[in-house]
């Protein structure tokens, strides 16, 4: 192996390790605080920064979120009970009971108008 082999095998594995280090670096600090595991989000960057190579294998092994899914609020729903007024990530209110019961009245009145609205139409649709 000549010098000039050592040193682009050198340079190669100086650019992937930059490479790495970027990557951890912005994921890290892209990742929601409430994701991160093991340590605060704080110490993580703290640690890829100073130990550039150490830290960043570190992230991806022990820091780093372990699925691609995101977690729910702890305002999000399980299971929807009125699908057509929920959507993903739509925060719900606090207590379960008196989201239902809004939810419910809403459906109540949604209900209410639409027959008011047929019943007119149907009225106006006699006298003409």
């Amino acid at each position: 192996m000549t010098l000039s082999d050592v040193i682009k095998m050198e340079l190669l594995l100086g650019v992937v390790s930059f490479a790495l280090w970027v990557f951890c670096l912005v994921d890290a600090i892209g990742t929601p605080s409430d994701r991160v595991r093991n340590l605060p989000k704080v110490a993580w960057v703290l640690l890829i920064l100073f130990f550039p190579l150490v830290g960043s294998i570190a992230w991806l092994v022990a820091g780093r979120p372990e699925s691609a899914t995101p977690r729910r609020s702890p305002y999000e729903r399980e299971t929807p009970h009125f699908p057509e007024y929920d959507r993903p990530g739509r925060a719900a209110a606090v207590d379960p009971e008196k989201d239902d019961e809004f939810l419910r009245q809403v459906r109540e009145r949604a209900e209410a108008q639409r027959r008011a609205y047929d019943e007119k139409r149907k009225r106006e649709s006699t006298e003409d």
